[in-house]
């Protein structure tokens, strides 16, 4: 890092003791289940009856088995149970079961303890982890930034973007496309929502970003035992985690004395502007509730999208026919033409599905298809068992777009962004980047697949196992 980079990050804001108190508050065996008691397993559906660590450990490192190797065993409904504390995870496979889970009263079923996991880095106040009145005022504040006019505005920094990412692609090379797609999907995430456009800065977040992103499942799990953070990986996360955290407080408290604040369109500003004239403090974000909500949508709209456009390549690469297709569309300007770019990214989301789950916890004893289930449980659908199921999706193991070309699979049989209260505030926004991204680097490149490839698992995401390796060459 250059003399003034490093003169430049000494001079930001120290805000070591908030992320210290964040990691102490949401690490640890009782984050999300503090308030809840034990468990009764009786009468809970079938599972493994290995032991706890070896199960949570099947399910966070080799999810892609293990959900069709449950679901062939056990059946439709089926539970695994997780450290800390063994406590149990029933998951429903079946549409009419998601839907009654996506339907169902948000006071009861709560997300926010299911995805406590990710409470050390995201913090107490994201999207994911809040239930209740204080969920539906976070989406409130955050919606006007994702809504359709916001959109329309983003959508033509994301296609500059990629159009200057695909341009600077060497002719004839072989080349990763999920290293590439992360790069540029990171640099959207860092221009588009945190609305950093200072190089200087964009180096020194970059690589924090990337290795917040990149933590093993053992870091994930070793959260639960907040003993951990003394050594290895899980130090050197929260030291990652304070050093990104300088950089995002120092962007917020910037950007709220900003002279062109009120001409700014990146969510960042979206959001400080929201409720400024109000006297009512609700209508408005602190500083922590501000870095809480931006690591979410980093985390959850950088690599979710890069793996997703990455997997399109790989499969359009594969088939001489699709690849014409998609070129075709990508050349044209016609809503069908987006249409069909929409169906390739909607498959590539199907068949290799990023997230293997939407979980709930029931903070009330609570009924799904037909089975009474304990308060303190934890449900949700599969996704991986649900995107393959072949009653929903024919040919199941088959790249086919047309599946979503002027019709859709059967509700809650396609739910790569959840459902009900809950869904991604995101999913507009992420279809519109691969939309955006597909066009410009189809215009571009041909594209061939040389090595098969598949899925590794990495943090709470599964992303390709070798990188989606491509062969691009100039059209």
């Amino acid at each position: 890092m250059a003399t003034s980079q490093i003169a430049e990050l000494d001079a930001l804001p120290e805000t070591g003791d908030l992320t210290q108190e964040r990691f102490r508050r949401m690490s640890g065996a009782s984050v999300g289940s503090a308030d809840l008691p034990p468990v009764d397993l009786d009468g809970l559906p079938p599972g493994p009856r290995w032991p706890v660590l070896v199960q949570s450990a099947a399910l966070m490192r080799f999810r892609h088995w293990f959900h069709p190797y449950l679901h062939r065993t056990y059946g439709d409904v089926f539970t695994v149970r997780l450290v800390p504390g063994g406590r149990p995870l029933v998951f429903f496979t079946r549409p009419e079961h998601t839907k009654e889970i996506f339907a169902a009263d948000p006071a009861v079923f709560h997300a926010g303890k299911g995805n406590a996991i990710l409470g050390p880095v995201m913090g107490e106040h994201s999207l994911l982890l809040q239930d209740g009145a204080e969920h539906q005022r976070a989406r409130k504040l955050l919606m006007p930034a994702f809504n359709g006019a916001a959109l329309r505005e983003y959508r033509s920094l994301v296609t500059d973007l990629a159009a200057d990412e695909a341009a600077h692609w060497p002719d004839g090379v072989t080349l990763r496309a999920l290293d590439r797609m992360n790069v540029l999907t990171l640099e959207v995430i860092l221009r588009v929502v945190f609305g950093v456009t200072d190089e200087r800065r964009l180096a020194a977040m970059r690589p924090r970003v990337n290795a917040t992103v990149d933590i093993s499942p053992a870091v994930l799990l070793g959260w639960g035992y907040p003993a951990l953070q003394r050594f290895g990986p899980w130090r050197r996360t929260v030291q990652n985690q304070a050093e990104l955290d300088r950089l995002i407080y120092a962007e917020i408290r910037e950007r709220r004395a900003a002279p062109d604040l009120a001409e700014r369109s990146d969510v960042l500003s979206r959001l400080i502007r929201h409720g400024a004239g109000s006297t009512d403090e609700s209508d408005r974000l602190t500083d922590t509730e501000l870095r809480d909500q931006l690591v979410t949508l980093l985390l959850a709209g950088h690599e979710t999208t890069a793996t997703s456009l990455s997997w399109a390549l790989y499969e359009l690469g594969r088939d001489p026919a699709l690849l014409r297709r998609s070129q075709e569309a990508a050349d044209g300007t016609t809503p069908e033409d987006d249409a069909w770019l929409e169906a390739v990214m909607k498959e590539s989301m199907r068949l290799h599905p990023v997230i293997p789950m939407v979980v709930r916890t029931l903070v009330r004893p609570a009924t799904i298809g037909g089975l009474d289930l304990p308060r303190g449980t934890t449900v949700g659908p599969s996704i991986i068992v649900a995107h393959q199921r072949s009653e929903h999706h024919p040919d199941p193991d088959a790249f086919r777009p047309e599946r979503f070309l002027g019709q859709h699979p059967p509700t809650n049989t396609w739910i790569p962004f959840g459902g009900g209260v809950r869904r991604c505030i995101g999913a507009g926004f992420a279809q519109m980047e691969g939309v955006a991204v597909l066009r410009e680097v189809l215009r571009v490149h041909d594209v061939t697949t040389p090595v098969a490839d598949g899925p590794k698992v990495r943090n709470i995401t599964s992303v390709p196992r070798d990188g989606a390796r491509i062969h691009v060459a100039r059209r």
